[in-house]
């Protein structure tokens, strides 16, 4: 490999990961993600390892809880706007409007289990954010 071709591959390995996305889209996944509780926990070996609430399986770490916070925020703006580019409705952030009405639903243990697993592999924290989710999604 030549030198102009190692100086060509180092900028494109140091581009920012906002890069790919539209810049109003990347500031609306921002503000989104912005909303979201971090919550950060030392890590032996690691230093401290970052996720939010909101998008627990979505993590980041850092050698000391200002970087961490920074990483995950990144992380999750990243997450966001990838969802957002999709098509998907990303979580709400925890702290938005206070939910005080209930719907009660009877599911079979098998129609249970099978929300669960598609609220994990989502991300969500539970099977009622996720069925808020696809359902809000649904009616707007």
């Amino acid at each position: 490999m030549s030198v102009k071709s190692r100086k060509n591959s180092k900028k494109i390995s140091n581009k920012k990961a906002d890069a790919p996305f539209d810049a109003a889209l990347w500031k609306k996944a921002a503000d989104i993600a912005a909303g979201y509780k971090l919550v950060i926990q030392k890590e032996p070996g690691v230093g401290y390892l970052g996720r939010s609430i909101e998008l627990p399986m979505v993590m980041a770490d850092g050698k000391t809880v200002p970087l961490c916070a920074e990483a995950t925020l990144e992380a999750q703006t990243t997450a966001v706007a990838t969802m957002l580019e999709k098509g998907q409705n990303p979580p709400l952030a925890s702290s938005s409007d206070k939910r005080s009405a209930q719907v009660n639903v009877r599911l079979t243990e098998e129609e249970k289990l099978r929300l669960e697993e598609a609220a994990q592999r989502q991300g969500f924290r539970g099977i009622s954010d996720y069925v808020r989710s696809a359902a809000l999604k649904e009616a707007s």
